[in-house]
């Protein structure tokens, strides 16, 4: 992510992408080779397609590509339609990102004060021990959200079964029930074709900065892979409105992935 420094001056991009690769994890700062990444996160990409994205020399986007495939985050293979070109793919996983840019002043000691010992709520200790790690982390300007997204995917799986109705109005009220039950706050169904929901008193964010971005990864991963198994094929949750973007709730849009591409 880039700023401004003094006298207008852009600010250098000093991120740090993550990925974790069959032969380990791989930190990836070069602009150009992040550019590349993120292009492939999206979708496989041909090499003149990635030429473009990057606005770089054939040549200069050859050698990060060498670079990249030979530290495992990448691969490609012939294009099926023109054998003579390759079509490139991630084989790595973006797990967290690193941004010193981003890191936030905030000390603990206002999400620690949250916490009540014998108020009677037995989740309220282990929600202040999931914020308090996230802020710690982003104090460092360390970003979890990919590696939380993926983790709240698989969460969703194997919540499905105890929420599952073929109706959404209905899925949509189990959800909402497990999610006060377990004190993850409390769920409003605003619309149900698309199903839109309201989470007001957000476990995941609700103490957290104000940042001005969305920041229920492990929620979204969670949505996702519920609707996902709803619906039989693939849906995305996209978070519009969150405590730490200023809101007093957060506000998810669940849309299926093939219309999604055509908006």
């Amino acid at each position: 992510m880039t700023g401004r420094g003094q006298a207008g001056r852009p600010k250098p991009d000093r991120d740090i992408d993550l990925y974790s690769t069959p032969g380990g994890t791989r930190a990836v700062g070069n602009p150009v080779r992040r550019t590349i990444l993120a292009a492939l996160r999206e979708r496989e990409h041909t090499f003149e397609e990635l030429v473009t994205l990057a606005g770089r020399a054939k040549s200069t986007i050859s050698v990060h590509l060498q670079d990249l495939a030979a530290a495992g985050v990448i691969d490609s293979r012939s294009d099926p339609l023109d054998a003579r070109k390759k079509v490139f793919f991630l084989t790595g996983e973006l797990i967290a990102i690193v941004s010193p840019e981003d890191r936030i002043a905030d000390g603990l000691a206002a999400y620690a004060g949250a916490y009540r010992a014998g108020g009677g709520d037995p989740f309220a200790f282990y929600r202040l021990a999931f914020r308090t790690i996230r802020v710690a982390l982003m104090q460092e300007g360390v970003l979890l959200d990919p590696l939380l997204t993926r983790a709240g995917e698989r969460i969703g799986e194997e919540l499905y079964p105890a929420v599952a109705d073929p109706e959404t109005g209905a899925f949509c009220t189990q959800i909402a029930r497990f999610w006060e039950e377990h004190r993850l706050g409390r769920i409003e169904v605003a619309e149900t074709k698309p199903p839109v929901l309201l989470v007001y008193d957000c476990f995941e964010c609700a103490d957290l900065p104000v940042t001005g971005k969305p920041a229920c990864a492990l929620d979204t991963g969670i949505l996702r892979a519920l609707f996902s198994r709803h619906y039989g094929r693939p849906a995305s949750a996209i978070e519009t409105r969150c405590y730490s973007m200023g809101f007093d709730h957060c506000r998810f849009e669940i849309v299926l992935e093939e219309d999604e591409k055509l908006v």
